[in-house]
């Protein structure tokens, strides 16, 4: 495409230069010399009295602007023209009309029919297939149909519409395999991720994200200023990442300028939000109801409050980008200003963000050294209250005939087990943070003969964060903790360093072209954090401001830490590929990677890969098969790495502990304990991934798509050992030890179903499925003596885990008491190891057993845009089956036995046909079907014509988050986390999804 792009500008500003300086070899003098052709056809210098003028601007779909340079001719005659600067045309045609034929170079050629019609708005499409499309991979781009490997890219056009929280929501359900959930609705809240199952038990499952190949995450740049997401899905592209790329590669490229273009774009857009679905709880007339009729013991304090609406508010946000272009094709700029101000749906949260880039591009000695300058500022702040999970937890539980405040205007508390006024907690609570980050960057690329391309990429990123948080007297902490007003304040610094010199040489001869690429790769970072905290203040004015008067500091209660690390990484690289007559394909890369995580003994790793594809549409057999366009088979075998967490956990560690010591010579002193054994050995994970796939195009590139099966197996998984003391200082030791299985299969599908006239329907489907499997947990040196561990917790007052993860099955299942009934007592009945049912009193932990997996067997992303004319209509749908969601708002509120707390307005319902009166219990009743299709984003749009310095101009609305079809009877059955080894837990304490509707409006100058 940015070929096409330079193309386009070249063969414009060559036109444009021509037509307006009178050359001899401008389009209508060199049709004709005269003023009428050898037939007798006025051309468009003559204005007989049969003739009309009519006039046009022409525009490109790809990027929305107008378009000079291009052809307009009459069909049949001679008669032409091309458009201007502003991409504006003027032509005299006859009067009983004809068809106008637009072209241009690198676009689709388009007829208009000019019937009475005087005035034209033109909209041309790239002449461009989905094979011939250009995709960022490691250190470079290809074409497409090059590409031996799994890749999946969006662009521009393509992202999801509307008020996106990040990056990652850009490409929700556009590539297969990729997984995007949001399952917080605090905006200050990010997506959560994956690619191809978890990967990890002790490292990240994430993937590593490259903003212009820098590393950073999903909210580094507005998306506003992305032009394209790029995701290396298998072993065979992402292994010249090394150790960071076993949860994949995300290359994010952001937007910038080209020769010759000078535009100012400015985007805002307004939204509202609200809860996606509200827990029905018990009112205060159902309070009442139930102590007249059957004379449960609630309290009554004669109110009716509905307490989560106490905590809810309508928030209205709005974002506005605003970015600029200019420049030649020497020296050109883009510039962005981004500025982000979302409230949530909980009072008194929200937050601001505001990001400023600055790109700068300059060539010199013929295009030989060309040199770019980028500079990423980004500051949030948010100042909040105490609107978090747990008020929101408190808001469920408490007494709806209870008051907000007493007579006396003060907060109405009450005694009770964790049990406080959620709205005391939301006022008496305020937090304030900053975060500043400051990203640096500068490459030199030289081109000192033809083919041979030098890289020097250095960067810097610095990011500082400081935060403050503080209670008044009249928080809850005060009388339930007897702290008179707390405060705490925390700060860290985080400073990356980048270097890396790469060649790239690529060649021609004959029908063989090849590419040659090497590199060194320089990573360090340093990290620091402080924190401290007091209470007990003269006054609750100071907030975090003055910790030192707190009187908790001199009583030697006051809590304060430190902490530092830093890690370096290396890396020396290298790629070949190869191309034969445009059929046969092949890449091989390797790495070489050095790290200080790893052990003494373990430095190094060396991380290959390779991969060969076949064009079998090339073949003469299949080359003149109508509708065919691209068949191409691929296979490819790829090893890449995890690192631990955390820099030093090969190296021993002590820690001073006032709880241990000894008398010496009549003083206590402190103990000196270890608290992390030596081990040498650690090492990265090893993943091995095979992939084969086809890629295909039918029809003039109306059908086209991805079909990929691949197996990942990662070896020495990163592992918290048992261990004997002694000879081991401490009781655990983190080894490599294990394995685990990821295989699946993951299909993609574009098509347009309608393309015709002013009316185009084009459909983007993706389909993927994961099956995983811990293989083992043991290595040559030690055998665990239990095959699977634990995960997820429930909280109190249950206080159970949920999951286990057993060797020999997959991962994800909840591990729970099975059960099957309610007897006569209101007791639940449960299912033993026997099979035999009894009641839940009787039960052993030995009696659980596996029932349901929260990670979704199937997901889909089924995407749909329509354009007819001025008019534009997005419909995005997502879904996931095949799992099971334990949800926790039945479990702990939808339980009549405790009528302390509120609970949900089901809980009287008859379990079993009978009416609980058991304790609270984790049990599989509690276990739900989490299948859904969610209707998840449609934007409808319509597009001004330009008018004088307004080259366009589109309004939109948009609706996120809109529809839901589940059996599924929280919130939301997205609102949970895909991360880690206890997935689907909705958990209680959390901040709800939202529903979002959205205002929009996008210019260009």
């Amino acid at each position: 495409m940015e070929n096409f792009t330079k193309l386009k500008s070249i063969v414009a500003i060559g036109l444009i230069l021509s037509f307006h300086f009178g050359s001899t070899q401008t389009y209508a003098s060199s049709m004709l010399d005269d003023s009428r052709s050898s037939d007798g056809v006025v051309d468009a210098r003559a204005n007989s009295s049969m003739d009309k003028t009519i006039s046009g601007t022409v525009y490109s779909t790809e990027d929305g602007l107008t378009m000079p340079g291009v052809s307009v001719v009459l069909k049949g005659t001679t008669r032409g023209t091309a458009t201007d600067i502003d991409g504006s045309f003027t032509l005299d045609v006859p009067d009983n009309g004809g068809i106008l034929v637009f072209s241009f170079v690198g676009f689709e050629t388009q007829e208009v029919a000019v019937a009475n019609q005087a005035v034209f708005e033109i909209k041309l499409n790239p002449d461009i297939t989905s094979m011939n499309e250009v995709v960022v991979v490691g250190y470079g781009t290809m074409r497409k149909g090059d590409v031996t490997s799994s890749i999946g890219g969006v662009k521009e056009e393509d992202f999801v519409k509307g008020a996106v929280r990040d990056a990652a929501q850009l490409i929700q359900g556009k590539v297969a395999g990729f997984r995007v959930t949001t399952p917080s609705g605090d905006p200050a809240a990010g997506t959560e991720i994956n690619l191809r199952g978890l990967n990890s038990i002790n490292g990240t499952n994430q993937p590593l994200i490259l903003i212009d190949g820098i590393p950073g995450n999903m909210n580094t740049v507005a998306p506003e200023d992305i032009e394209s997401i790029d995701v290396l899905k298998d072993g065979s592209a992402a292994a010249i990442y090394g150790t960071r790329a076993t949860g994949g590669v995300v290359l994010i490229t952001t937007r910038k300028n080209s020769a010759g273009r000078n535009t100012v774009n400015y985007n805002n857009y307004v939204s509202v939000q609200t809860i996606q679905r509200r827990p029905q709880l018990l009112t205060g007339d159902d309070y009442r109801r139930l102590i007249a009729e059957e004379g449960i013991a609630y309290t009554d304090y004669g109110g009716n409050t509905d307490w989560i609406g106490e905590m809810l508010q309508t928030p209205i946000s709005h974002n506005h980008n605003l970015t600029f272009f200019g420049g030649n094709s020497t020296t050109n700029f883009t510039g962005s200003i981004n500025y982000r101000d979302w409230d949530g749906i909980f009072k008194r949260t929200g937050q601001e963000r505001l990001t400023i880039r600055a790109d700068l591009n300059h060539s010199m000695f013929g295009d030989k050294l060309r040199a770019n300058v980028q500079v990423i500022n980004r500051v949030i702040k948010a100042a909040r209250g105490g609107a978090d999970g747990y008020a929101f937890r408190q808001a469920m539980i408490r007494n709806p005939t209870d008051r907000v405040r007493d007579e006396q205007g003060n907060w109405q508390e009450r005694d009770g087990y964790f049990y406080e006024n959620p709205i005391s907690r939301i006022y008496e609570y305020s937090s304030e943070s900053r975060n500043n980050e400051m990203r640096m960057s500068g490459t030199l690329n030289y081109n000192p003969i033809d083919d041979l391309d030098l890289k020097l990429l250095v960067s810097n990123v610095q990011n500082n964060n400081i935060f403050g948080g503080a209670t008044t007297f009249n928080h809850t902490d005060t009388w339930l903790n007897n702290r008179n007003s707390s405060a705490n304040r925390s700060a860290n610094a985080y400073n990356e360093n980048l270097v890396e010199l790469t060649g790239n040489y690529s060649k021609s001869i004959g029908k063989n072209y090849f590419t040659v690429l090497g590199g060194y790769s320089w990573q360090d970072a340093v990290y620091e954090a402080f924190e401290a905290s007091n209470w007990n203040f003269p006054t609750d004015l100071y907030t975090w401001n003055n910790l030192g008067a707190g009187a908790a500091l001199a009583n030697g209660q006051a809590a304060m830490g430190s902490t530092k690390n830093k890690w370096q990484l290396a890396g020396f690289f290298g790629r070949f590929t190869y191309n034969f007559d445009d059929k046969y394909l092949f890449m091989a890369s390797v790495r070489r990677e050095g790290s200080s995580r790893f052990g003494a003994n373990y430095q190094w790793g060396t991380f290959p890969a390779a991969s060969v594809g076949w064009r079998i549409s090339n073949e003469p057999f299949l080359k003149g098969v109508r509708n065919v366009n691209e068949i191409k088979v691929r296979a490819g075998y790829g090893v890449t790495g995890t690192i631990a967490g955390n820099p030093y956990l090969s190296q021993i560690s002590y820690n001073f502990d006032r709880g241990q010591g000894a008398y010496v010579g009549g003083n206590w002193v402190q103990g000196f304990i270890p608290t992390r054994n030596f081990n040498p050995d650690l090492r990265w994970e090893k993943k091995l991934e095979y992939n084969v796939g086809v890629d295909f195009s039918f029809f003039q590139d109306r059908v086209s798509g991805a079909i990929d099966f691949y197996r990942r197996n990662v070896n020495d998984l990163l592992y918290n050992f048992p261990v004997p003391v002694p000879p081991y200082l401490t009781g655990n030791i983190m080894l490599n030890a294990g394995t685990m299985r990821n295989e699946g299969m993951e299909f993609l599908l574009n098509f347009t179903p309608i393309k015709k006239g002013d009316f185009v329907w084009n459909s983007n489907f993706t389909y993927s499925t994961n099956r995983n499997k811990l293989v083992n947990l043991s290595n040559e040196q030690f055998d665990v003596s239990r095959e699977f561990f634990n995960d997820g917790g429930t909280g109190e007052p249950i206080q159970d885990y949920t999951h286990r993860v057993e060797v020999g099955g997959p991962i994800g299942q909840f591990f729970v008491w099975k059960s099957v009934g309610v007897n006569e007592d209101g007791l639940w009945l449960i299912e033993n190891r026997e099979g035999e049912v009894i009641p839940i009193t009787d039960a052993v932990p030995e009696d659980r057993q596996f029932y349901g997996n929260g990670i979704p067997k199937h997901i889909i992303g089924f995407n749909n845009s329509f354009t007819y004319k001025r008019f534009d209509l997005e419909v995005n749908m997502r879904g996931a089956f095949g799992h099971n969601i334990l949800n926790f708002q039945r479990m702990f509120y939808e339980n009549p036995k405790n009528i302390a707390y509120n609970m949900l307005n089901t809980a009287y319902d008859p379990v079993y046909g009978q009416r609980l009166n058991s304790d609270l219990a984790y049990v599989s009743h509690y276990i739900e079907s989490g299948d859904y299709l969610k209707l998840d984003n449609v934007t409808f749009g319509y597009s001004f014509p330009g008018r004088g310095i307004m080259k366009n101009a589109r309004v939109y609305a948009s609706g996120l988050n809109l529809f839901v079809l589940t059996k599924y009877q929280g919130i939301d059955p997205e609102g949970v986390s895909i991360l880690g080894f206890a997935p689907g837990n909705d958990q209680r304490d959390k901040y709800p999804t939202t529903r979002t509707f959205t205002l929009g409006l996008n210019i260009s100058f």
